[in-house]
């Protein structure tokens, strides 16, 4: 199992500006019991992302679904964007070989991935050069169906690729969307897709462990039993009310605890760059979560952390300089992999004995190089009373990462009720979406370009 260290965050090692007694932590207790009753009574409810652990029935069919394209193709191309791009990402970035596209297919897991998650053109049109549309299986991703980049997306890939879309949809692509209603449900109907459902009471941001994560997976090549094994005994890890054996509850409240003394920023910092898209999904899956405006009881309240991602070693070099001498306004989370599955040795030759910053480093690896910085760094942001916890993984695999997306998604779920807000909507997303509707033309949008109009009339005073 994953394990927490949250040492660097208790008063007694960072002392009492930011850090936190024993007694302090054990006051809330009876909240957090109180919270865990309200999300249990929720869970496969409204809590759906609970539930995905044990949806053994969706793999199977996702298993049966997908061979004959898996048999056929090479490629594949996602069209998601938010928690429908975000999951696959992390999971190619960390499960696979980090180049697993430049390798022949032979030592490849499964089909080559690229996954579009944005409509920036220049990068569209570069992705779509390097893929050849009669060996791909376009995987389009939206639960509501009408998400506009995801549609834009596919249109630009149905423009490039006519010749053979056009005539051979069916066979080039396939959905995964919600399973009774929207417009991407409506296509697969009409076109008679191959289709993949996404629980009506998950949303996107906690649906990695949905089709919107197994099924690119599944044709990446990674095991998806095992990220569901992982976090099924994650899930049992959780399900405790006590709040000291309960790590994700430990460590929502120490980062609530942080957060009222003026602690608003969040950082995810993993030692490894094949988990580095991992801080990416948090980031989505901790701001959508917690920024809100109203709390249940329809007061104003304007709440939530700031979510920041860091990779080490490398930002070493850029961010920690202000974690340890800036503000007294960030909790880091680091990552530390025990054991990598590649040992990659630093050797020398007798000529180089003379170069201090070589030799000293002769004789180890870089496995003991970067766990040696990540734990350097801790230490030193402890010296300066900066608080951190460390998420510890035996090693970078399937059932571990499970583990690792189950523990971020109920620490966000138990936040949620510590701020007294709805973590699992998000309005502030919506307002945005509709000006964009209301720009390009969309029908029934017509009031919402004049309020866009109102709003958007710029001074060239302000403009240099």
């Amino acid at each position: 199992m994953i394990k927490l260290d949250y040492n660097y965050c208790m008063a007694n090692y960072i002392g009492d500006r930011l850090g936190i007694c024993e007694k302090e932590l054990a006051s809330y207790e009876v909240k957090i019991k109180k919270a865990h009753k309200l999300l249990m009574e929720k869970v496969g409810k409204e809590l759906g992302f609970y539930n995905l652990p044990y949806d053994r029935g969706n793999v199977k069919y996702i298993k049966e679904i997908l061979k004959k394209y898996k048999d056929k193709y090479s490629t594949q191309v996602v069209l998601g964007i938010g928690g429908s791009g975000l999951g696959p990402a992390a999971l190619q970035s960390s499960l696979l070989n980090y180049v697993s596209n430049e390798l022949p297919k032979n030592k490849r897991k499964g089909m080559k991935t690229y996954i579009i998650d944005n409509v920036d053109p220049e990068w569209f049109s570069d992705i779509s050069e390097v893929v050849d549309p009669k060996d791909a299986l376009f995987v389009m991703i939206s639960k509501s169906g009408s998400t506009a980049e995801t549609a834009a997306d596919f249109l630009a890939c149905f423009s490039k690729f006519k010749d053979v879309l056009g005539p051979n949809l069916k066979d080039h692509l396939v959905v995964v969307t919600d399973p009774q209603k929207g417009e991407l449900r409506r296509m697969a109907n009409e076109f008679g897709l191959d289709s993949f459902p996404i629980p009506e009471n998950v949303g996107g941001r906690f649906s990695v462990l949905s089709s919107v994560g197994l099924v690119p997976g599944e044709l990446m090549g990674i095991d998806i039993e095992a990220l569901l094994d992982g976090a099924a005994d994650m899930d049992k890890a959780t399900r405790k009310e006590d709040l000291f054996s309960n790590m994700a509850y430990l460590s929502a409240t120490i980062e609530y605890i942080l957060y009222l003394r003026g602690v608003n920023i969040s950082v995810l910092m993993p030692y490894s760059t094949k988990l580095g898209r991992w801080a990416d999904w948090y980031v989505q899956l901790w701001a959508e979560s917690l920024g809100k405006k109203i709390d249940k009881d329809g007061a104003y309240v304007y709440v939530g952390p700031t979510p920041l991602k860091g990779v080490g070693s490398t930002d070493q070099h850029s961010q920690v300089q202000l974690f340890k001498e800036g503000p007294y306004d960030k909790v880091i989370t680091f990552i530390r992999v025990e054991k990598f599955k590649n040992e990659v040795s630093l050797e020398g030759n007798d000529s180089l004995k003379n170069y201090s910053s070589l030799s000293y480093l002769v004789g180890h690896t870089m496995n003991e190089l970067i766990n040696a910085e990540e734990m350097a760094t801790e230490a030193a942001l402890a010296k300066e009373g900066k608080p951190s916890k460390t998420l510890i993984l035996p090693e970078i695999n399937e059932y571990n990462v499970g583990q690792m997306i189950f523990f971020f998604e109920v620490a966000t779920a138990i936040s949620g009720e510590l701020y007294n807000i709805n973590a699992f909507d998000q309005p502030g997303v919506e307002e945005g979406k509709n000006f964009t509707y209301a720009l390009l033309g969309r029908k029934g949008y017509e009031e919402k370009k004049k309020e866009f109009d109102t709003l958007y009339n710029k001074s060239n005073k302000f403009i240099i």
